[in-house]
């Protein structure tokens, strides 16, 4: 039986209002789609794409109602949105992903237990339901990495523990901040050989596809820098898209994923973290693929057929985090020469507060060669000092 179509001129919703939320409702906008932005945020930078805004907060039932009757199906932007607002949303219309994907997703440990039991390498991990049993974690000279179990995303919610002298400081953070029935997950910090992702994109029916495996750099847990296609061993990308399919058709999702991937020094590949949505690492797509993250999302969502992820040119994506949006725009620093950089694409999200960490936008470096574009991005951060 074929499922229906959402077709051209019907509005769909994005809950959540940042720069994903953009650029979902700038893709469903060049496709014919009305967008609804929810985000109580009114300064969210999605308002200003959309053609129905709600700023009340997410769990307002009156907003509930008359957002689903605005739209024929939802999605999402972030990982974070209360799944008990997308489940009473799944009563009347699509929400895709669901709300029981999320709520894997939602919580680290249930998400690693989760890929654990569909036999899917993740690293190893312990749980911790009191700060004090943190102690019995540690292990000499084995540096480990504590997170909370719920929310926290770049580098939020996280704590490096190189050595014993850092556990009490650490302990410390944990009890500030605990709350009843509060978990954390403790991982051991691995030396991994490359840090990659690989965008996975599938179709209610079933319908798979993904896009070559890519290399990112973080800084304090915050990505720096993405590139496309990622420079690894033969056999090593095609074993990576076969480990985020199996992850994303596990928890059978529908949408579009980010599996996040450890790429050690033997060889072994283990699944770090899932995001179920577009994500930071697939921006490079917006200029360098003939199909971006975000299409396919509004495709997956209106039961479109999905897209070609051909890559079309090689690609350097770097951030920029806080104040560093002002030197692209500083016209006397020799930075704001990248806006005459050839193959350099300038995104700029029009978030009105700059704050430290905060994500104000990215530059995209195309060229023949991966080589190429490495050299145009490196330079660009030199003179940023990034």
């Amino acid at each position: 039986m074929s499922l229906p179509v959402i077709p051209p001129g019907e509005t769909v919703g994005v809950l959540g209002g940042g720069q994903l939320g953009s650029m979902f409702a700038v893709a469903a906008r060049r496709l014919g789609y009305g967008v609804a932005v929810w985000d109580p945020d009114a300064d969210a930078p999605a308002h200003r794409f959309a053609d129905l805004s709600f700023t009340q907060p997410f769990m307002d039932e009156a907003t509930r109602t008359l957002f689903a009757r605005s739209v024929k199906a939802v999605t999402l932007e972030w990982e974070n949105i209360p799944s008990e607002l997308c489940a009473r949303l799944e009563e009347d219309l699509p929400v895709r992903p669901s709300s029981a994907v999320l709520r894997i997703i939602q919580d680290r440990i249930e998400q690693k237990s989760f890929l654990q039991a569909l036999g899917l390498a993740v690293p190893r991990f312990r749980i911790l339901t009191r700060p004090d049993e943190l102690r019995h974690c540690l292990q000499p000279g084995v540096p480990l990495v504590c997170k909370t179990a719920r929310a926290g995303y770049d580098g939020k919610g996280q704590w490096t523990i190189h050595h014993s002298d850092d556990m009490a400081a650490v302990q410390g953070a944990l009890a500030q901040n605990a709350r009843p029935g509060m978990r954390w997950i403790v991982e051991e910090l691995l030396r991994f050989e490359r840090e990659i992702s690989v965008l996975v994109c599938r179709t209610i029916k079933g319908a798979m596809c993904t896009y070559p495996p890519v290399v990112n750099i973080h800084e304090g847990g915050i990505l720096r820098q993405t590139t496309a296609p990622a420079e690894l061993p033969p056999a090593i990308p095609e074993q990576a898209a076969g480990l985020a399919c199996r992850a994303v058709e596990g928890l059978n999702g529908v949408g579009v994923f980010c599996v996040e991937i450890f790429v050690m020094g033997d060889g072994r590949l283990l699944i770090n973290e899932v995001a179920p949505r577009p994500h930071n690492s697939g921006h490079f797509t917006l200029d360098a693929c003939s199909v971006s993250q975000f299409e396919q999302q509004v495709r997956i969502l209106c039961g479109l057929p999905l897209g070609e992820v051909r890559l079309l040119s090689p690609a350097v994506m770097v951030n920029l985090i806080g104040p560093e949006v002002y030197s692209v725009m500083d016209q006397e620093k020799a930075s704001s020469s990248v806006w005459q950089v050839p193959g350099a694409a300038v995104h700029l999200y029009g978030k009105r507060e700059v704050r430290p960490r905060r994500k104000m936008g990215h530059v995209t470096f195309l060229a023949p060669t991966v080589r190429e574009a490495l050299v145009r991005a490196e330079a660009f951060r030199a003179v940023l000092h990034l």
